[in-house]
């Protein structure tokens, strides 16, 4: 999957991920990000209580003819490169995780009817 600076997305890079339905946002190496956009520092905490720091962007994410902006934390040597769910959803995927495939998500919109049509 490439992940490129979305203000420029000819600056991208392959990357290859660990999908993780369960997580919340991606996580990309830290070097690989900060050579798209580098950006300051937010708080985290983890499942066993600790609180750690790291940078987070908006990064686009493309697989196949899919792309997508998304919340990106950079991901320091000791942490899992992720592909987490709001990535999943703006590139409209839903993991199988029976068959372990990335399938088409339904996109819905909600649509209230104007006066005028009633």
């Amino acid at each position: 999957m490439a992940v490129a600076n979305q203000s420029d997305p000819r600056r991208a890079e392959t990357v290859e991920f660990l999908i993780d339905s369960g997580a919340a946002y991606s996580v990309v190496p830290q070097a690989i990000l900060e050579r798209l956009a580098p950006v300051p520092e937010q708080t985290f905490r983890l499942a066993s209580g600790q609180t750690i720091k790291r940078q987070t962007a908006g990064a686009l994410f493309k697989f196949g003819n899919k792309a997508g902006v998304a919340a990106v934390i950079f991901g320091e040597e000791s942490d899992s490169t992720l592909l987490g769910a709001q990535t999943l959803e703006s590139l409209a995927l839903a993991l199988d995780p029976i068959r372990r495939e990335l399938l088409p998500l339904p996109m819905m919109l909600a649509f209230l009817p104007s006066v005028a049509e009633e």
